[in-house]
């Protein structure tokens, strides 16, 4: 798949395949093009070139040739950073995600009360479905939206930084709801990170990317290698084995940084 804005290219040659059940860390430095992939396969940016094709089992269709409401029962897309809107109610807006399949009359939606309770326990919410939305902190506000893409009920979760600007609590509660999505319900989940230690604590795969170029693809332990990092955010970096949990980690050196012997 490639991507331009206008007539720059961003994204070249990308080939990714999300499963069922399994997670998919994107990383890279700022700039590389994770985020524009990931609209691209939300069908929110052009592709200049290539396909995205849906599979659920029963064969693979061009999921550019969807239509639009087909397009958002399989796949849904929590972004970086929405508007807060006034004057409604937390249940209101998770009710945003049942919106196709209300059709262009919002006609009779008659699994849409369970899916949004549903949504809502999965995420903690259930006690503030009356409040206004205003009233919330970032951190609730983002089990809202959240719960709103779960109300959708996809077999495709794409998110984009979805533990930007959350504390520690609010990040290990996001995380454990992914794998909880991934591993009990079977979803797809395609997730973009900053932070490659939760990536590899978080993902089945993580690609790498680089000036719009998926550089590695792998398990954490194959594609976050400490060569190719370094080279690729411009820093060194070195890797690890927590000795405690078995799980990859990184660090960048810096001037000050001050590595044992």
């Amino acid at each position: 798949m490639d991507l331009s804005y206008g007539n720059r290219p961003v994204v070249h040659g990308a080939d990714l395949r999300l499963e069922p059940g399994r997670i998919l860390a994107l990383v890279g430095p700022n700039g590389s093009g994770k985020s524009t992939l990931l609209r691209a396969l939300a069908r929110l940016h052009d592709v200049a070139a290539g396909s995205v094709a849906l599979d659920d089992g029963t064969g693979a269709a061009d999921a550019l040739a969807l239509k639009r409401s087909e397009f958002a029962q399989r796949v849904t897309l929590l972004s970086q950073s929405r508007p807060v809107p006034n004057g409604l109610s937390v249940r209101d807006v998770v009710e945003f995600g049942r919106h196709p399949y209300r059709g262009r009359w919002r006609a009779a939606d008659p699994d849409g009360v369970a899916a949004v309770d549903h949504a809502m326990e999965l995420t903690g919410i259930a006690e503030l479905a009356g409040r206004g939305v205003h009233e919330l902190s970032g951190g609730q506000l983002q089990r809202v939206w959240l719960a709103s893409c779960l109300a959708q009920d996809t077999s495709v979760l794409l998110l984009d930084e979805p533990t930007n600007h959350l504390d520690l609590r609010y990040k290990v509660e996001i995380f454990d709801l992914i794998h909880e999505l991934a591993r009990d319900h079977q979803v797809a989940i395609g997730v973009v990170l900053h932070d490659l230690d939760e990536a590899a604590d978080v993902a089945d795969t993580v690609a790498v990317l680089s000036e719009g170029h998926i550089v590695a693809t792998g398990p954490a332990h194959e594609s976050l290698d400490a060569g190719l990092l370094s080279e690729v955010y411009a820093i060194e970096i070195v890797t690890h084995l927590d000795p405690f949990t078995g799980r990859l980690r990184t660090r960048a050196v810096g001037k000050r940084s001050h590595l044992p012997v």
